[in-house]
């Protein structure tokens, strides 16, 4: 799904590669049960992938408003989300904790969730992620300090490679306070279980 717009393959197109891919698997694509499976993967990726839709900046910032008189940590913790990784296009499943410690703006808490989903909505790899969703809160939100946590399970590696399926990978990104305040990331880690140390 390209910025440019006219090199984007149709509709046609999309659904003719998953039939390929069918054939390519072994599968008649023709055969009764399968008949619409190209139309619904082409309808299922328009919803896995509609990150690619959305700008995750301007639906922070248009939801901030005027700090008034609140100093304290901010913590949004457990959403839970859903993407898919870059290396193998398998999902990637988990949950996603976040703060901010307000100066300028505070955010709305369903944009700050709409956000995070314009971000997992798109082929990912969770260091990234991670990163990308702590950068956006400190450029929209202009706050002393920011947190994310994400906890993720890799399908990549449950459901195939080396079949490990209870292991979880933690990323971070901390900036300001959070980085350079022991008390307020304690303040924050414990506030959502503290899954980094655990």
């Amino acid at each position: 799904m390209s910025d440019d717009k006219g090199s984007r393959p149709g509709r046609e197109q999309a659904e003719a590669a998953i039939r390929v891919l069918l054939g390519w698997i072994g599968e008649d694509p023709d055969r009764p049960g399968l008949a619409k499976t190209p139309a619904r993967v082409a309808n299922a990726y328009l919803d896995w992938f509609a990150g690619y839709e959305q700008d995750p900046l301007a639906l922070l910032d248009a939801s901030s408003q005027a700090v008034n008189h609140y100093d304290r940590v901010v913590t949004l913790r457990d959403i839970e989300f859903a993407s898919h990784c870059e290396h193998h296009m398998a999902p990637m499943i988990g949950k996603i904790h976040l703060a901010y410690l307000p100066d300028k703006r505070l955010a709305g808490i369903s944009k700050m969730v709409r956000m995070v989903e314009a971000y997992t909505r798109r082929l990912q790899v969770q260091e990234r992620l991670t990163a990308e969703i702590a950068h956006c809160m400190n450029e929209a939100l202009e706050p002393r300090g920011v947190a994310v946590v994400v906890e993720a399970q890799h399908q990549c590696m449950t459901t195939r490679g080396v079949n490990k399926t209870s292991v979880k990978m933690v990323t971070t990104e901390m900036l300001g306070a959070f980085m350079d305040n022991d008390r307020i990331r304690a303040e924050f880690l414990q506030a959502i279980g503290n899954p980094v140390s655990g």
